[in-house]
């Protein structure tokens, strides 16, 4: 079974970028909409794979060495999507490439730069 990728957006993305996300019909939701802002990045991950999201973030140094840590204590997690700081028409037109082409089983325990 294919399943849609699931996003958590961290406080640090657009949070006009879930809605952009959510209008086009991806399920799709940022830390600042349940209240997480101020959280770890290690603690916005755990959330992200008790909800069985993908997590996506412009801090790509620290979300790269947490998954590296992950990788190590062979912990799952629902993929993370990592890039630099984009505008955020460039942001969703390279987000939506991955929604439209991966599955939610082919972004597990992956980590994709946008």
């Amino acid at each position: 079974m294919t399943t849609k990728i699931c996003l958590l957006l961290d406080e640090d993305v657009y949070v006009t970028l879930a809605q952009a996300l959510r209008k086009r019909g991806f399920d799709a939701v940022h830390v600042q909409e349940l209240n997480r802002k101020g959280f770890s990045d290690r603690e916005q991950l755990e959330l992200a794979v008790k909800q069985e999201r993908c997590l996506m973030s412009f801090n790509v140094r620290d979300f790269v060495i947490l998954h590296n840590e992950f990788v190590i204590k062979n912990q799952e997690h629902y993929g993370i999507i990592v890039s630099p700081q984009l505008p955020i028409g460039e942001a969703l037109r390279r987000v939506l490439i991955i929604l439209n082409t991966q599955t939610a089983e082919q972004v597990k325990n992956q980590i994709l730069f946008l």
